[in-house]
């Protein structure tokens, strides 16, 4: 069989699956229904569960941006590695897969309560989907509350036209996320502003002593690279950077 043959084929039988009839070759859709529980609030249908599981799937990534530890972590990593000077080493792949780790870490208290507050009641049928969402959604405002700057909080309040709140629950959502994630912009350059200080004063020393000795045509960043390596390895960098990025957050209480 020739090419300009398999070709013909291929096109008849999608020919023949257009003019075909959609209606009857197409399953027919589940039944979406809702019944009220006598705890409170509504249970859906299983359909409509997928739906809802599927699509904050789509939204984990921006999630994991705007409502954990990640942006905090990630922003410092990239900082420290600019402070280097090494270029593209660690690559990007390695300082995300160290980021999302790193917050794990530091997220694991709040995943436990959503686990044991949310997720295994609502599993066991103690909670519908509802009160289930909303005991979900307390220890994740509580941990974003605690790492949020007050100034930020106020600032977004008042573009979104709304006064004072008497509760951290009537917070609006909103309000909060964007809050959250300017504070964490802010907390990870002033931790990476910290970061760059010993590396500079290793650049101008190198500097100073290049530009004394004459040799002006010699890169001060490819003589400092070396020395700026060997203090990073001997301080255990890694451990310290990382351990001051997780001391960094606010714990939460129970």
């Amino acid at each position: 069989m020739t090419r300009r043959q398999g070709l013909r084929i291929a096109l008849g039988i999608a020919t023949v699956l257009l003019i075909a009839d959609p209606v009857a070759a197409a399953p027919a859709l589940p039944a979406v229904t809702s019944s009220p529980v006598s705890g409170g609030g509504t249970e859906y249908s299983l359909s409509i569960q997928v739906l809802l599981l599927m699509t904050a799937l789509t939204l984990l990534p921006a999630l994991l941006l705007s409502m954990t530890a990640f942006t905090r972590i990630v922003i410092v990593l990239g900082l420290l590695r600019q402070a280097l000077g090494t270029g593209q080493t660690p690559t990007n792949q390695v300082l995300i897969g160290l980021s999302l780790f790193l917050t794990l870490f530091v997220m694991s208290p709040v995943l436990d309560r959503i686990y044991t507050e949310a997720a295994q009641p609502y599993l066991d049928g103690q909670l519908a989907f509802e009160p289930a969402l909303k005991a979900a959604a307390r220890p994740l405002r509580g941990f974003m509350l605690a790492q949020t700057r007050e100034v930020d909080l106020l600032s977004f309040a008042r573009m979104a036209g709304s006064g004072g709140y008497e509760s951290p629950d009537d917070i609006p959502f909103p309000v909060l996320a964007a809050a959250f994630l300017t504070s964490e912009l802010t907390t990870a350059f002033q931790i990476g502003f910290l970061l760059f200080i010993p590396f500079v004063i290793i650049d101008l020393v190198v500097s100073s002593v290049l530009m004394s000795m004459g040799m002006m045509m010699l890169s001060p960043m490819l003589v400092s690279l070396p020395f700026k390596l060997m203090l990073f390895v001997l301080v255990d960098g890694w451990s310290l950077v990382t351990g001051m990025v997780a001391a960094s957050f606010r714990a939460v209480g129970a």
